[in-house]
């Protein structure tokens, strides 16, 4: 054994927009290690978070890694996965989303089995949301959950973004052991928009073409089935017949846009609802923002929520997955029940018509996710339990290969 610093090998089935992508892109640059940042392939209509690399993250691109599960394609990926951390000879493998999660390990664990002794990796496997709730029949379910227990016997550390997810691997499907599970929040850096005051609220609504005295309501996220959007357009329907003055901003794109459009004009609201796809201006968007609102079936950690109580804008949210690990309810958003869009159109009128009180909520908001999702600390927290894991594998202190 020599001197030297740990290698990591990152993998994600793709950068494409959400928290798993901006946790991967950051921690590619976490110091103190050398990573390789594995990924695929986009899906057709999904927005691009690979301009978050910097120039000196390593990084290479499995083009049969992706979205949509092939044998032939997910062979593929294995096989390549594998070769790079043969190359690469990594001390941790570090996985995110089920897909990488599922390849990736597999790969992992024909990788130590070649290596020899004293280069087994250790296995660590982020789940960034509740993958067992909302996305498969109870069939397909079923059978993902026997195959993540195979993987998690197999793994040195689970890693859960809140403390629900940490619930559900142990107790609702008995995935993880207790001495192997670790609860680490997202981390981001939240400066773009903690630094949004009331002039660079003017300047976003005039950059958005929005006159003074209109209000917004917006959200962000991808145009699936599971963010739900159609319980937006119900919620703008009932708000826009109690606060006219209003518009609707929906950021992000996906397969559902079209569906949407149409939904947005049958209900007489077309005028008032824009779609204005995926942008990298978020800043502009919270900024011109006077209420922000979550529709998802199911979240694990619900990023565009905690970027928008950082840039000082009250959210309103569907009451599923790790919702409540960012709103605390009646103090920095409201809560409703999943399903309800009249209670999401009580909830949103109630706030427009208290500007004191969505200053209130704002700044404590802003003042919530700063202390607990600041990038740092989940730097020093995955730090830590690298550096762990590798003196229980291994036996070697910390930064010691």
């Amino acid at each position: 054994m020599t001197a030297g610093v740990p290698r990591v090998a990152r993998i994600i089935a793709r950068l494409n927009i959400g928290g798993p992508a901006i946790q991967a892109a950051g921690l590619s640059r976490l110091d103190g290690f050398e990573t390789l940042l594995i990924y695929g392939r986009l899906a057709a209509g999904e927005g691009d978070m690979s301009y978050l690399l910097t120039p000196e993250v390593t990084r290479q691109v499995v083009p049969s890694l992706g979205r949509s599960l092939s044998p032939l394609r997910d062979g593929r990926a294995f096989w390549r996965i594998y070769r790079a951390l043969c190359r690469f000879r990594p001390d941790v493998v570090h996985t995110h989303t089920a897909k990488a999660g599922a390849l990736g390990r597999l790969a992992a664990i024909l990788y130590n089995a070649t290596a020899g002794r004293d280069r087994q990796a250790v296995i660590v496997h982020t789940f960034h949301g509740h993958v067992f709730e909302g996305y498969f029949s109870p069939f397909m379910t079923a059978v993902f959950v026997r195959i993540e227990r195979w993987l998690a016997r197999r793994s040195d550390a689970l890693v859960a973004i809140s403390p629900l997810i940490g619930r559900d691997l142990l107790e609702t499907y008995r995935i993880a052991r207790d001495e192997q599970t670790f609860v680490i929040p997202l981390g981001f850096d939240l400066s773009p928009f903690v630094t949004i005051d009331a002039e660079a609220r003017q300047s976003a609504r005039a950059a958005l073409g929005v006159a003074p005295d209109r209000f917004v309501v917006s959200t962000v996220g991808r145009l699936t089935e599971i963010k739900r959007h159609d319980l937006f357009l119900d919620m703008a329907r009932q708000v826009a017949a109690r606060v006219p003055a209003v518009e609707f901003l929906i950021v992000g794109d996906g397969e559902l846009r079209r569906d949407l459009e149409s939904q947005a004009a049958a209900l007489g609201i077309g005028g008032q609802v824009r779609f204005l796809g995926w942008r990298t201006d978020l800043r502009t968007i919270y900024g011109a923002t006077d209420v922000f609102v979550l529709t998802s079936r199911n979240e694990g950690t619900p990023v565009a929520l905690i970027e928008a109580l950082a840039s000082g804008v009250p959210g309103v949210s569907t009451d599923v997955g790790g919702v409540r690990d960012v709103v605390a309810d009646g103090e920095t958003g409201l809560v409703v029940p999943f399903g309800s869009p009249e209670a999401l159109a009580a909830s949103v009128a109630e706030l427009l018509a208290s500007p004191e009180r969505r200053r209130d909520m704002g700044a404590r908001g802003r003042e919530a996710v700063l202390s607990k999702f600041r990038f740092q600390r989940l730097a020093d927290d995955v730090a830590s339990l690298y550096g762990e894991r590798l003196r229980a594998r291994r036996g070697v202190k910390f930064g010691v290969i």
